[in-house]
């Protein structure tokens, strides 16, 4: 006899914002936690010098369920720009 395991996967969707600081980060994902308290959600800082969007910081959820629309606008109401990667080439 086997056991069978079922895995949930969780589905992951990455976003580029202008949020430039910790603090900011940190303010985005207090809202999206509040609306969202079983998505994982962390962000990458990491390159901010050149301007939006080829200079943009990374916001990752994964959740079984996202909608990419509702996160957009949470993050843009807050006052920042918010889209999903895209595959692109910046120069």
């Amino acid at each position: 006899m086997t056991a069978e395991k079922t895995l949930k996967l969780g589905r992951v969707e990455v976003f580029t914002t202008n949020i430039q600081n910790k603090i900011q980060a940190e303010h985005i994902v207090k809202i999206l936690e509040s609306r969202f308290p079983k998505m994982k959600i962390n962000f990458d800082l990491c390159e901010t010098e050149l301007p939006y969007p080829c200079g943009h910081t990374i916001l990752r959820v994964e959740n079984s369920e996202i909608n990419s629309g509702n996160i957009i606008s949470i993050v843009k109401k807050s006052g920042f720009m918010c889209d999903i990667l895209e595959d692109k080439v910046c120069n």
